[in-house]
């Protein structure tokens, strides 16, 4: 997915072809397993998209709202800051209590349809991305005592309707209820090119060899911990990225999700 692919994604969701009022649906219940307690049905739906490091979420997660006119809840980003607020403490990323207490600083906002991150009030959105934090958030969202505090500030955020979440766990996890889940992958070296251009654009200097290295141990870690683990959920669609544009993914999801209201309108 090229910076150019992108760009005219997300210029053409700002005149989609089929707008919100085509793509409603009921809710789905709240009562699979592992789920949070029964809500008030939902004003609109949620949509919720994972997968691993560099599988294209944020692109396409983004383009989808934009086309519903949808807001954009990036909760990669909020452990992100989470990481951020550790190093700039000087806290272990290891010690759970103490990065749990800093997860309690994290608070967001709207803007523009998409949510900023601040930190004891301070804008830090633009300073996520960095190798220092990449180097530490697996490890700093592992922690139960983290996961507690964000998921419940993911979920206040979903209550109402009119969101796309992207992360690692929003389907299975954070809201197991979504009306629409995706998880995209790809494969390591696309997703190591997709990276590194980003890295570059910011400013960061990395190969592509340290690049496929970091993303294989991310994969290894948010597979493998013992609280909300990454992977698919059991009705979610699973699209390989792998070659694919930014448009031609986002309409495969417009797609599903216009399929999956159809369906509960029908029953």
């Amino acid at each position: 997915m090229s910076s150019r692919e992108r760009g005219k994604a997300e210029e053409e969701a700002k005149h989609p072809s089929s707008r919100e009022g085509r793509f409603s649906f009921a809710p789905a219940s709240a009562g699979s397993a592992g789920s949070p307690a029964r809500r008030q049905p939902r004003r609109r739906p949620v949509i919720a998209i994972d997968g691993p490091a560099g599988a294209g979420k944020s692109t396409v997660a983004r383009s989808v709202a934009a086309a519903l006119g949808y807001t954009y809840i990036d909760t990669g980003a909020m452990y992100r800051a989470v990481a951020l607020a550790t190093l700039e403490a000087g806290i272990a990323p290891g010690d759970g209590e103490a990065v749990g207490r800093v997860a309690d600083r994290v608070d967001v906002r709207p803007r523009g349809g998409r949510l900023r991150l601040l930190l004891d009030g301070r804008d830090v959105t633009g300073r996520l991305r960095s190798p220092e934090v990449e180097a530490v958030v697996s490890t700093v969202a592992a922690h139960a005592q983290v996961r507690r505090v964000l998921v419940a500030l993911q979920r206040r955020l979903a209550a109402a309707g009119g969101v796309v979440l992207d992360g690692r766990d929003t389907g299975t996890h954070v809201v197991p209820d979504a009306d629409c889940k995706v998880f995209l992958t790809a494969s390591v070296e696309e997703r190591a090119r997709r990276r590194l251009r980003q890295l570059e654009r910011e400013g960061y200097r990395m190969n592509l060899g340290e690049v496929a290295e970091e993303i294989r141990r991310r994969d290894a870690m948010d597979s493998g911990r013992e609280v909300a683990p990454l992977r698919p959920a059991p009705d979610a669609l699973v699209l390989d990225t792998t070659g694919m544009t930014v448009n031609g993914v986002v309409q495969l999801i417009l797609d599903r999700c216009r399929q999956l209201g159809a369906q509960r309108r029908d029953r």
